[in-house]
């Protein structure tokens, strides 16, 4: 996943390299490392252009990032938009982006949701370049994320910091085998797989489980990286997995999950995969319990996100499950998940991310104050 930290100073060029990618660069740098050559930006006068991948916001979005860049105005780019369900209202999105960056503090002057795919949203980029930067600019190839050729009588060479080359150790890509990153990598439109799935082959004990008290009591493994218990849910209550299509998803009683994943760790539960990689592999060490509050039935309670992964949505009543025989509903109530991850792999509990064409149904604009309006950054696509 890409995501590049950039800077522009004002009097002079600045240039840097990094390595990385999916397929893995010859080096690496650490998150400390890559804060000490970036610590004297605070102190000078730049423009600070920050790529964060939309499927790992949380992930890819480097902390910490208001003591590198100071008071410096930054340029959020949202990139990978393309990905993002059919059907999803990018109005939405970017206002939720523009509520996750509010609440960092930071000096962000506008916020762009882009595809380097597709191109939506660079000639926005680059436009807000050249007004900051008052130059004129001729060609930015986002795509590769390499150079910026500014017209005039001195030309400008804009390098960009690619922090997939920064060893950043909270994402998956930092404890899996190489040749499994690109099974990380999303190659198309997410689609959401849903659970309880109708469309999943059960036994007839766990269909009448699942009738009655929903997921509680069964453990659903997202490949081999992720586990999540079910403890306390309504039996109407959905789980959403948004993440790469190459992690199968498989569900079984929370009492046969040690077992099963000791036994299908490397075959069906990957990444890992094959018997040399699981030999060396540490498992789930991570555990984390979640008690989730919701106070509205019609929309998501939140999105479990994985760093280096995709997210879950967790929807406390879903209208696709109710039957018959529901009865009434309380508006609010708390979820109960244990999720399992590698160590030291993060997981953020944050307001769920609007996608698909529900997302616009249910997603609500915060009301604003004349001043927040006026200070808020706006976003463009």
């Amino acid at each position: 996943m890409w995501e590049v930290q950039a800077s522009v100073p004002w009097a002079y060029d600045y240039c840097c390299w990094g390595n990385g990618g999916y397929s893995g660069g010859k080096q690496f740098v650490t998150a400390e490392e890559l804060r000490e050559k970036l610590s004297h930006l605070r102190h000078e006068k730049a423009l600070v252009v920050k790529l964060v991948d939309v499927v790992d916001f949380n992930g890819s979005f480097l902390a910490r990032v208001r003591d590198l860049a100071g008071a410096n105005p930054i340029i959020l780019v949202v990139t990978k938009v393309d990905l993002l369900p059919k059907g999803t209202d990018l109005n939405c999105v970017g206002d939720w982006v523009v509520e996750a960056t509010v609440k960092k503090k930071l000096n962000v002057l506008s916020v762009h949701l882009t595809s380097s795919k597709s191109l939506v949203g660079v000639a926005g980029v680059i436009s807000e370049i050249q007004k900051e930067k008052k130059v004129g600019c001729s060609l930015m190839q986002l795509p590769l994320a390499s150079h910026l050729w500014f017209e005039g009588r001195d030309v400008y060479i804009l390098k960009l910091y690619d922090t997939p080359g920064v060893h950043l150790h909270h994402r998956q890509a930092a404890v899996i085998h190489s040749e499994d990153l690109p099974a990380l990598a999303p190659q198309s439109r997410l689609r959401g797989q849903p659970f309880p799935n109708p469309h999943l082959i059960l036994d007839n004990s766990m269909v009448d489980q699942i009738k009655s008290n929903g997921l509680v009591g069964f453990s659903i493994f997202w490949g081999g990286l992720v586990r999540i218990d079910v403890i306390k849910v309504l039996p109407e209550t959905r789980l959403t997995f948004y993440g790469p299509k190459a992690l199968q998803i498989h569900m079984v009683p929370t009492e046969e999950a040690d077992k099963f994943y000791e036994k299908e760790v490397g075959i069906i539960l990957t990444p890992p995969t094959g018997k040399q990689k699981t030999e060396t592999w540490m498992g789930l060490e991570t555990k984390r319990e979640l008690q989730l509050k919701y106070d509205d039935i019609d929309r998501p309670a939140c999105d479990v996100a994985i760093s280096g992964l995709g997210w879950i949505s967790v929807e406390p009543f879903s209208q696709s499950l109710r039957s018959s025989e529901t009865s009434a509903v309380e508006a609010g109530g708390e979820i109960s998940l244990v999720v399992h991850v590698p160590k030291p792999v993060e997981m953020f509990v944050r307001p769920p991310l609007p996608v698909g064409s529900a997302g616009a149904e249910w997603y609500q604009y915060r009301e604003l104050t004349e001043m927040e309006q006026e200070v808020r950054p706006k976003w463009y696509y």
